[in-house]
């Protein structure tokens, strides 16, 4: 019976996957990896030898009716991201609202997101937020933080390293000095940092080094 598996995968140590995920890896017909170079890491990793097809934010526009075509004729396929749960800041909507017009049984497994792990370890309130992935970079980025400088909820977000303290400088100059934050980078790797103070604080510890991996950025909603 034809299905598309969403498949998270691990956002840094290769351990964090479920059984039941690389049982059924090894068991549809075709893997989609958002780059197939990081993901054959992964397979040759846990001796997984299914094929694999690229299947990214910049063709996915393309490959989407061919995919449904194979679904339709029976396939099982798996859509894997480079790292964490598809669809999350990554490619996958497209073809999961293409599979549930055509009456396609799709089915998401639980596993890695980063921003769970970030949320929990942030000391700051997770019984509610919001969750925003990257700012806009340009258009629209002044409205976006006008608009969450005023969030009472919880607030994450995702970020480049390379423009993690210039994020920080705009959300001190919309959300005040004394907004509580919490930057994690290198989840579940050997150099993971968790962060925490007031913006200015966080500021200073990453202002003269240089960043690296990929950050969540958590921030205290407005009192």
């Amino acid at each position: 019976m034809s299905k598309l598996y969403i498949v998270p995968t691990p956002i840094g140590n290769l351990e964090d996957i479920t059984l039941r995920a690389i049982r059924l890896l090894k068991e549809v017909d075709l893997i989609l990896a958002e780059d197939t170079r990081q993901t054959s890491k992964l397979l040759s990793h846990y001796e997984v030898d299914t094929r694999m097809k690229s299947h990214h934010l910049f063709n996915e526009h393309k490959t989407i009716n061919g995919i449904i075509d194979l679904l339709t004729a029976g396939k099982q396929i798996a859509l894997v991201s480079d790292a964490g749960t598809p669809g999350i800041s990554d490619p996958g909507y497209l073809l999961i609202r293409a599979c549930v017009q055509n009456q396609i049984e799709v089915e998401c497994l639980p596993g890695a997101t980063a921003f769970v792990p970030a949320l929990v370890n942030s000391g700051i309130p997770s019984d509610h937020f919001i969750f925003e992935g990257f700012l806009p970079p340009k258009k629209g980025r002044k409205t976006k933080l006008e608009k969450l400088a005023q969030e009472s909820y919880t607030i994450i977000l995702y970020e480049s390293p390379y423009r993690l303290v210039k994020t920080l400088k705009q959300l001190l100059e919309y959300m005040g000095e004394d907004r509580q934050v919490a930057v994690s980078r290198e989840l579940t790797k050997i150099h993971e940092e968790t962060v925490r103070g007031s913006i200015v604080e966080v500021i200073n510890h990453f202002e003269n080094q240089t960043v690296k991996g990929e950050i969540v950025i958590i921030i205290s909603g407005n009192k």
